[in-house]
């Protein structure tokens, strides 16, 4: 079973940064997409940015421009640099991880407030 470690999230008026970082209990090796996901309240769940285990990356209209999403293959790591973050951005933040043999693995959530 892979475990998912978020950290990162806090409150951040808008305009500021913020950091997630996912660690995942398994070799990178066994990684193929890892990917961001934000679930605003009364909202689904989606997509916010993936990045593959070549370094392609795809990232939501909304974000583009202001979000970086990055690996650490050596830490099994993904990160998502927030900035310029807007009250919009406000949600609990998700990552994923999809393994090769097409498991797909979830992380506990951050919570990201952005104040006005």
């Amino acid at each position: 079973q892979v475990q998912l470690v978020e950290s990162g999230g806090g409150l951040v008026q808008a305009g500021g940064s913020l950091r997630l970082s996912c660690s995942a209990s398994v070799s990178s090796g066994s990684i193929s997409a890892m990917a961001w996901y934000r679930q605003a309240p009364g909202k689904q769940r989606e997509l916010v940015a993936s990045i593959s285990s070549k370094g392609s990356t795809d990232y939501a209209d909304s974000v583009k421009g202001r979000f970086t999403i990055s690996r650490d293959n050596a830490k099994s790591t993904v990160y998502l640099q927030m900035s310029s973050l807007k009250p919009e951005d406000t949600a609990v933040y998700y990552c994923k991880v999809q393994t090769y043999w097409n498991s797909i693995y979830w992380g506990q959530g951050t919570q990201v407030t952005v104040s006005a």
